[in-house]
């Protein structure tokens, strides 16, 4: 018995609002929210038409990020986005002393 597995390159993966929703297993509505509230930073968003909004692998990772935070933590929706900008500056940094050749890891 073979199990196939669909994947995608998530560094070139565009999504749409219904796509990004179904892929993460929310609502457009919990989306929309959280762009109305700036949880997903995208200029774009705010003053257009949501069925036009194009969402990046970034964008995905964040999604996740918060949706985790928000149901293992119980942590409202601002929270659950600080600790997502939080997890994106650490993984920045890390990436920084790795290009500098200071990472001892």
């Amino acid at each position: 018995m073979s199990n196939e597995i669909e994947a995608i390159l998530l560094e070139d993966a565009l999504f749409s609002l219904d796509e990004l929703a179904q892929s993460c297993r929310v609502s457009r509505e919990w989306i929309i929210e959280r762009v109305q509230w700036g949880l997903l930073r995208n200029d774009d968003l705010i003053d257009t038409d949501p069925n036009a909004w194009i969402f990046d692998s970034r964008s995905f990772m964040r999604v996740r990020r918060i949706i985790a935070v928000e149901r293992d933590f119980e942590g409202n929706p601002e929270l659950a986005g600080l600790v997502a900008d939080l997890i994106e500056e650490i993984e920045s940094l890390r990436a920084r002393l790795k290009a500098s050749g200071l990472d001892e890891s």
